[in-house]
């Protein structure tokens, strides 16, 4: 059952929040009505009728152009997925077969989802369809949902600290961190004590480029420090300096493992509490009908689950 109040729709043309996206998009009546093939009078017009039914007046002229209200832009975040989602149930095609598409989907994770995740999904992919192509962009939860309303990827996984109104996003697992080194390079016994934990020099990866993490701040509140003498924006580093520099890094466990045997290096479970990082998969709400898209979502949770539980 569709839950609407149809009388208060019949007090608006729907076609008034046409001109709204235009002139949102192009901060120019001018331009807008360019865009939309019609007179300047007609799109001055409809803002007009736009204003009385808001109360509001949505645009104010500035010296660079139409600038939005405050309640323009809460307006355009409510009805953007809307208009969206509606324009992909009329126009695009309904359904989706991987085996004859051509499709390119593109993927935002950090690099290390990329070492851990990519070789299975794009052997899953290429077993549905070899016509499709996979693109990886680097993406974290800084950058994700900027990276998904550009369009610049398709999906993101990442830790999110908040949702916006027009992402879509379904939780998939929870990533624990262990302490990973080289035993050529750190003779420590297994498990690593918080003695020894504490005495080797740290790798940090931090998106930041600072040299304290939320690991240094769980030791802060037990009166203890580590020394970080290096960090990089990308996990991927840290396993060949650990095999050529002795020190140790905290890495997500499923990252660890890869690397422990790969590059014969140690893991051991962390001397201290630390908590898990819940990551998520999202994605803009204007593909929520897509049936491609809903397709390349799936596998990817179904490739990320079916490697968190081996």
């Amino acid at each position: 059952m569709i839950d609407i109040n149809e009388p208060d729709f019949r007090r608006l043309d729907l076609n008034l929040l046409l001109v709204f996206t235009a002139l949102l998009r192009e901060r120019s009546v001018t331009r807008a009505a360019q865009r939309l093939y019609l007179g300047q009078p007609a799109v001055s017009a409809a803002l007009s009728r736009l204003r009385a039914f808001t109360g509001d007046e949505l645009f104010v002229r500035t010296p660079s152009g139409m600038a939005p209200t405050a309640r323009a832009l809460a307006l355009a975040e409510a009805v953007k997925p809307a208009l969206e989602s509606l324009s992909l149930a009329l126009f695009a095609p309904a359904g989706f077969d991987p085996a004859s598409s051509t499709r390119c989907f593109t993927l935002g994770m950090f690099d290390i989802g990329e070492v851990t995740l990519a070789p299975a999904l794009l052997a899953r992919m290429e077993q549905a369809g070899q016509g499709m192509r996979l693109a990886l962009k680097p993406a974290d939860r800084n950058n994700s949902a900027q990276l998904l309303e550009s369009g610049a990827i398709d999906l993101a996984l990442a830790d999110f600290a908040a949702v916006p109104s027009w992402l879509r996003s379904v939780p998939l697992y929870s990533e624990q961190f262990a302490c990973i080194f080289d035993p050529r390079l750190v003779p420590a016994a297994l498990p690593i004590s918080l003695e020894d934990y504490l005495a080797y020099p740290h790798l940090l990866t931090s998106f930041s480029g600072g040299f304290s993490g939320f690991v240094d701040e769980v030791l802060a509140k037990q009166g203890r420090s580590r020394r970080v003498v290096m960090a990089t924006s990308r996990f991927t580093t840290l396993p060949f300096v650990l095999g050529a520099f002795p020190s140790l890094a905290t890495l997500p466990l499923r990252a660890a493992r890869v690397y422990a045997a790969r590059l014969q290096l140690a893991i051991s479970p962390l001397p201290f509490a630390l908590p898990d990082v819940d990551l998520s998969l999202a994605w803009h709400a204007r593909h929520e009908n897509d049936a491609g898209h809903a397709w390349f979502r799936e596998l990817v949770a179904s490739v990320i689950t079916g490697s968190q539980e081996r």
